[in-house]
Parts: structure tokens; sequence; C-alpha cells
């Protein structure tokens, strides 16, 4: 049901513009709407921000607050302005709200103002995560706004004013909130707490992570943590790499006194975050342990003593650390949207996985929410890079989730692309994407991932790095659309394949980065004319001569370089360029050598059979067409099945002037052995393709034509017959 639910507003989402009205002012309103049940308009609020898609004149469907009910909204990072905040969500009798990291000028002072302008929401609202925003109360006095506060939201119980430029002043205004529980003040301009002491009946949750401008010695801070009986959860953790940190003797004196002091001092905690605070002793954590029976989560990351052998006595403690696996996992989970603790544990992460056997898709996807939550973060990046190559190298994707490789590839293309002259990151990313499994099986953005591989390729020369983009480039250039293919067949990339090709033909060693280079041309060129008048214009043909003669003991050279003059030899305008009486004497010459790789010698004889196979258009001596055409019905007739897969085929296109009844025999059987053979390798796909582009029909009518030579004819009712039987299963 959930499943089916989120499809329908994924296509809700997609069709918005057909679904809705314009307004005069050119915001959307949903036409003819039905009355959605609460639940579901909340959940198509958070697909739109999910999709990207919600901004000022998409939120105002939701000023329609009669058919779509909003209880619990979220526009978290979106670009919406106060005015389409205060029309869209403020009528609604919203119990929670998130506008964390709201872009488009929307303030503290905006949204507060907004929802204690409807009574509702005064007591309605329990939840308000404003992170990220200023606060900017300044704007509604000159403005000449009511003077609202916090106070006036008479019902909230969680606030999150994290990452904003809260003052003392606004801070006592917030404790006098009846109600409040859950409060966040992290890296804020707050500098005192004593505030805290009007909420200290309720207040349950206390965050308050790197308060630089805090200013209160040890003793105060006691004092006032003294008083809050009812605090379960304090977290008082530090930036350790913050550069302007200071040495935070008086925070490290506060969490001393606290870890050696009385449980009378916030007797009720249960859960203690201290990550960042360098040095604290393992003897005072074990103290502090014993002597808190109701403890479940310890923050102990980056502080040197998560290594205390009392923690792992405790079954039902939760830490943040990085003496185990357990530790660093749990730190990841828990500091998602803290940059310093994710860049600590993925660190120990990495030296976690470095010869992990065995896979493990929830380290995986707790990796990726870090790097998802940091988008801009290089460091983030570089380590996570690393640990998704752990994670994924081997065969430890294959058991994993598609869908989680998926994504995984996805966070990999945002790194290369985000960071594109960074060297590690890139090499991280392509050492993750040079997987067998990744490139054929996975499905993710492969134009975006050649392109991105491509401009890499352009402007870097590493050796390592070089091999392992051209092998991806390879495998990725076969798995594009003929659009994407043509896109990418511009005479930069094929300069740029062509010099890797030279480059290595003039050491005359075969490795691995040839024959990728060489195959990624291939494909490349394969039913792409552009591409293949790119790479003769770009001096391929001279360079393709010298290696078929400089690589003639090299069957595996041989074979990509006559597949790519097969590519050029079925353009039709093209076939002047290959009208050299030197270059057809020595592909003959492979065609006819029976101790040439069959392979080597059937991509031969395609080049050859295309060549003659249009005599207005010979321009070599008729003598030599006649040797062509008699050799290559008689070669083909000495070649035996092939059981491995040697070529696959886009379409069958290129074949039709082959198959033509006044064709030589020679010619129809080349075309009708190259049909046959990846007929029986593959015959549910090819079958198919055979009906689309007419190819079953002229087989029909070569093996009903009373010229046609009995070879092409046996062949020609084999291929039928495999058809027919595809069909009747």
């Amino acid at each position: 049901m959930d499943a089916l639910c989120d499809l329908c507003l994924a296509q809700v989402c997609c069709s918005l513009d057909a679904l809705c009205s314009r307004r005069a002012d050119g915001s959307m309103c949903l036409s003819r709407a039905p009355v959605f049940p609460q639940e579901v308009a909340d959940q198509l609020l958070l697909k739109m921000v999910k999709k990207k898609i919600l901004n000022d004149t998409t939120i105002r469907i939701f000023q329609n607050c009669k058919e779509l009910r909003l209880r619990r909204a979220s526009i978290r990072c979106c670009q919406v302005s106060a005015q389409a905040f205060r029309l869209a969500l403020c009528p609604h009798r919203l119990q929670e709200l998130d506008a964390s990291g709201v872009l488009g000028g929307l303030t503290v002072a905006n949204i507060v103002s907004g929802l204690a302008s409807n009574p509702a929401c005064r007591s309605s609202l329990r939840r308000l995560s404003l992170a990220g925003l200023r606060v900017d109360w300044e704007s509604l006095e000159e403005d000449g706004g009511p003077c609202v506060g916090f106070s006036s939201l008479q019902g909230l119980r969680t606030l999150n004013l994290a990452n904003t430029d809260l003052t003392d002043a606004v801070l006592e205004d917030i404790c006098t909130l009846p109600r409040l529980e859950s409060l966040d003040i992290s890296c804020s301009a707050v500098s005192k707490l004593t505030a805290l002491l009007d909420c200290k009946n309720t207040l349950r949750s206390l965050t308050t992570h790197r308060l630089q401008q805090l200013d209160m010695s040890p003793g105060r801070m006691l004092f006032v943590l003294g008083q809050l009986h009812a605090v379960r959860h304090f977290d008082f953790s530090e930036d350790h790499l913050a550069v302007n940190a200071g040495d935070g003797r008086d925070g490290m004196e506060t969490v001393r006194q606290l870890l050696d002091g009385s449980p009378q001092v916030l007797p009720s905690l249960v859960s203690l975050d201290i990550s960042g605070r360098r040095r604290i002793p393992e003897a005072a954590v074990r103290v502090f342990v014993e002597a808190r029976g109701a403890l479940v989560f310890l923050g102990l990351l980056a502080t040197g003593a998560s290594s205390c052998d009392i923690l792992s006595s405790k079954r039902n403690l939760k830490v943040t650390g990085e003496a185990n696996e357990n530790q660093v996992c749990e730190a990841l989970r828990r500091y998602r949207d803290r940059e310093c603790f994710i860049r600590e544990a993925l660190v120990h992460l990495y030296n976690l996985t470095a010869d992990i056997d065995k896979p493990r898709p929830d380290m995986l996807e707790l990796v990726l929410s870090g790097m998802q939550s940091h988008p801009t973060s290089l460091q983030v990046h570089l380590v996570a890079t690393a640990c998704v190559f752990n994670l994924t190298t081997q065969d430890l994707a294959v058991t994993m989730p598609v869908g989680l490789i998926s994504s995984a590839v996805a966070q990999l293309l945002y790194a290369m692309k985000t960071y594109p002259n960074h060297q590690q990151v890139q090499k991280n990313c392509m050492m993750a994407l040079c997987s067998d499994y990744i490139l054929q099986d996975v499905p993710f953005d492969k134009y975006l991932a050649a392109t991105l591989v491509i401009n890499w390729l352009r402007s870097h020369e590493d050796a390592p790095l070089q091999r392992m983009a051209v092998a991806v480039i390879s495998i990725l250039v076969a798995k594009l659309s003929t659009e994407e293919t043509a896109q990418l067949g511009k005479d930069v990339f094929i300069m740029k394949m062509l010099a890797i090709v030279q480059q290595k033909a003039m050491t005359g060693l075969v490795d691995s980065t040839l024959k990728f280079a060489l195959s990624a041309l291939w494909n490349l060129t394969d039913e792409m004319p552009t591409a293949a008048r790119n790479f003769i214009e770009c001096q391929g043909l001279e360079l393709y001569e010298e290696v078929l003669e400089s690589y003639y003991a090299e069957p595996s050279v041989q074979q990509k370089v006559l597949g790519l003059l097969n590519n050029i030899a079925e353009v039709e305008v093209l076939q002047a360029d290959l009208m050299e009486e030197d270059l057809l004497g020595h592909v003959l010459s492979l065609l006819q050598d029976s101790r040439v790789e069959q392979g080597v010698r059937y991509f031969a004889g395609g080049t050859l059979a295309q060549l003659v196979s249009r005599p207005e258009a010979w321009t070599l001596g008729s003598q030599l067409r006649s040797t062509i055409v008699e050799q290559l019905h008689a070669s083909i007739m000495t070649w035996t099945q092939l059981e491995r897969e040697m070529v696959s085929y886009r379409s069958f296109r290129p074949f039709c002037p082959l198959l033509q009844a006044w064709q030589p025999s020679g010619v129809q059987l080349w075309a009708a052995w190259a049909i046959h053979l990846v007929c029986i390798q593959n015959a549910s796909h090819y079958s198919n393709m055979m009906e689309k582009d007419g190819v079953a029909e002229l087989l029909r009518a070569l093996a009903a034509h009373p010229d046609t030579h009995s070879d092409v004819k046996g062949l020609s009712d084999g291929i039928l017959r495999i058809v027919e039987q595809h069909q009747s299963l």
C-alpha cells in the first residue's frame, strides 16, 4: 500500500503542470482537487521536497487547505519566500514544521510571526525545526509588524535552532514556553544558559553542540545543570576539527566535573554526548558509567576514551567512538548532520573495511547518508568515496540490493562532478566504478558517467587512472542510446582516444589500456556515421593501418581494429576512404589465412563484404573485387560455429543491403553467417530485431529465390528455424 501511494504521489509531482491551473500571480492551484487524506497531503509535500520541485510557485497548491490539509509539513532546504510561506502553510493547523535550511530569505522571525497569525497554530504546533536560518526579529519591528516571539506558540514541545544567530534574549523568551521538552541551540550565539532554569521542570533534552560564545565558568555551568532535574539527554559535544575552537579549557573542566561529580547533577540523565572533547581520561568515563546505571547512550567520538573497558560490559549502552565497528556505525547514524563527526567516523570506517570480505549494505547506507547530508564537503567525499570502494569491491556489490548500488553510483558521479580536479576523489570514484557488475548490470546514468570520465581524460595523464578511465569508457559507450553515443562521438574525445592508442602503439606493447581504448572507439563508431567521419578526419585510418600491421600476432588488437573498419565500411559515403589497395590487400590476407584466429577473419570478411556490395562505388581494380568475392565464400565455408559471444549488434539495418538477391553469394553468406552467430547465442533478443529490421523477410526471399546459392539457402533456413522456434515458445 505504501509503495502504491508513493508511486501515485511521484506521478502527481511529474504531472503537476497538467493538474494545475494558474492564479493571476503565476502560482499553481490544483484543478478539481479531491479531498486528500490528511497523511497523504503531508506525504505529497514531502515528495515535492525530495523531487526538488517545491518553490514559491508550486507550494501555493497547499493554499487550498480544505482539500489539502497539512499537519506535518517539511520545506527543508527549499526555495520559499516569506510571502509564499505565509499564504501556503500558515492557514493550516500544523503540528510539526521543518523549515531548516530554507532558501529565499525566509527568516525565523517570518516563520514564527506567520505561524502565530493563525490562532489554531499557536496551540497545535508541537515540533518546530528552523536550523540554519537567520533570526532577524529586527525586520519585523522595522516593518511595523506585531511583536511576537516563540512564547506565542504555547503548544511547542520540540524546538531546533541549531546553526542560527540565536541570542541570549531570544533564549529567555523560548524558555518561558510552558511545555518545552526538547531544545537544540547548537552552533548559536548563546553565551549564557541561565535562562534554562525557567523551563527546568519540563526540559528533557538539551543539545548545545559547539557553543563557541558560551561564557560560563565550570562552577556556574554545573549549578545550572544541577537544577535541570528532568533532562534525560544532554549534548555538550564540540567540533574537534574547528580551527578557531580554542583550547576549550572551561568546557573540558565542565565535562571533567560532570563525569567525576555527583549523580545528583542531571539526576534523570540517560544519554550524554561529549564527543569532540579531547583528552578525556578513561578513568573519569569509568566512574561516570558505574554511577549511572540507567545510561543508554554515551557519545565519545574523538575523545580518546572510547576504548574504556567498562563500555563493552554494558550490553544496553550504545556508544559513539572509534574503538570498534559498532561505535563507528553508531556515530555515522547519530551524527548525520555534523560534518566534523561524519569525517572522523568515515576515516575509522575506511580503516575497518580495508580488508572486508562480507557484504555490508548497512554500512554502505550509512556512508551514502553522510555524503548526501554534506554535499559541499570535500573532506567528507574524499573519505566516503574510498569507503564506497572498500564496500563494493570484488564481489561485495553483487549480493547487495541493486537500488542501494544504484544510489552509491549516483553519489560517486556527484562527487566526480563536484570535485573534477581533485585527483584522489576521481581515483576513488574510478576504482569503484571499474567493476563489470556495476557497469553491466546496475542501472545508473551511464551518459553522465561517460561524460565525466571523458572530461577527466581530456585534462589528465596519470597512467593508472587513465587505464581505469579508458576501461570504464569502453564498457559505458556500448550501453548508451544512439542519441547519447552521437553526443560523445565528437572529435575531441576521438582525438584523446587516438592519442592513447598512438602512445601505446609506439611502445609496441599490448596492455589493457590499449585494448580498452580500441574497444571504446569501436563502440563509439557503431552505426554512428558522424563519429566514423570524425575518426577519419582525426587521421585515425592512418594510425589503424599501422596498428593492424604492427600487431599482426595479436588477434585481440586486430579484431578491435577490424571491427572499427567494419563500422566505417557500413557508411556508404565513407567507403571511398577505405579504397586503398594496400589496406584491402592486407585485410584480404587476414581473411584467407587459416592460421589467423576466426574472430579476426570474421571482421576482415565483414569489412570486405560491405565494400564489394556496391559495385558502383568500387574504385580499385576489378580483379581485386572478384578475388574478394570468391575468397569471402570460400573462407566462410571453413569457419566453425563459435560458442563464445564475439560481437553484439545495435540493429541489423547494415545487413539489409548485403542480403539482396542480386548480391554475390560471398556477401550474402557473410551477412547470414553473422546473423546466425548472434541468433544462436541470444535468440530472444535477435529474433525480435530480425522482424523489426526486416531481415527475416529478406532471408525468406533468399531461401525461396531460385538463384540463391545452396550454402546461403541452408544458412538462411537455419536462421528462420531459430526464429520460428523462439516464436513458438
